[in-house]
């Protein structure tokens, strides 16, 4: 997210695009460009996605050609490493895994796809691992779906906004305890400063 997010701060900014246009860089000290930049939220924020967006596009992406030209390349790209192949897979997850191997198979019985070593001749205990460790994953994701709350339509929005008003809240802490740190003193200086030029 974080690349895609400065390729498309790059692009929507006039000066910047100009820029990289004539001589092939940017500008890495852009404010737009900054790596402290909460990029998924600039994402969400610009293309206000909810969590039905996903879950439709989930739906039409799963048995879909993309999918499996993505399957296809993914095999070819990680030679028949399931591991490497499942986490690269858009919207697979371990329930998935079956399917997928049906799709590779069936493409390398038609000659379409290499046999490569890494798929055809796994372990049991490598299947295994990736299964426990996906399950995991997959509890932990939904133990933080419900700390924070989300499962409904506007729920990545209220988070975004939930964020936001936190951040406000920690700023203006932050803000509170440097004045009341530095601004007494200030103050009191002040006067220092005032009686000392009375007595001059």
């Amino acid at each position: 997210l974080q690349v895609l997010g400065k390729v498309y701060a790059v692009l929507s900014d006039a000066n910047q695009r100009a820029v990289y246009n004539q001589t092939g860089t940017v500008d890495e000290e852009a404010e737009a460009l900054r790596d402290d930049r909460d990029w998924l939220e600039y994402w969400q924020l610009l293309f206000k996605l909810t969590v039905k967006d996903i879950e439709d596009f989930q739906k039409n992406y799963k048995n879909s050609e993309e999918e499996l030209a993505d399957v296809k390349a993914a095999y070819l790209n990680f030679q028949g490493d399931m591991d490497r192949i499942m986490e690269s897979v858009m919207c697979a997850d371990y329930t998935d895994e079956p399917r997928i191997r049906e799709m590779i198979q069936q493409a390398i019985d038609s000659g379409e796809l290499p046999s490569y070593k890494a798929f055809v001749k796994e372990s049991k205990q490598k299947m295994m691992s990736r299964r426990k460790r996906a399950e995991k994953e997959a509890k932990e994701a939904k133990k933080t779906q419900e700390e924070l709350g989300l499962g409904g339509e506007n729920d990545l929005q209220a988070l975004i906004q939930r964020r936001s008003k936190d951040r406000e809240r920690q700023m203006d802490d932050f803000l509170a305890q440097l004045e009341a740190k530095y601004g007494n003193n200030a103050k009191k200086g002040g006067k220092k400063t005032a009686a000392k030029k009375r007595k001059a």
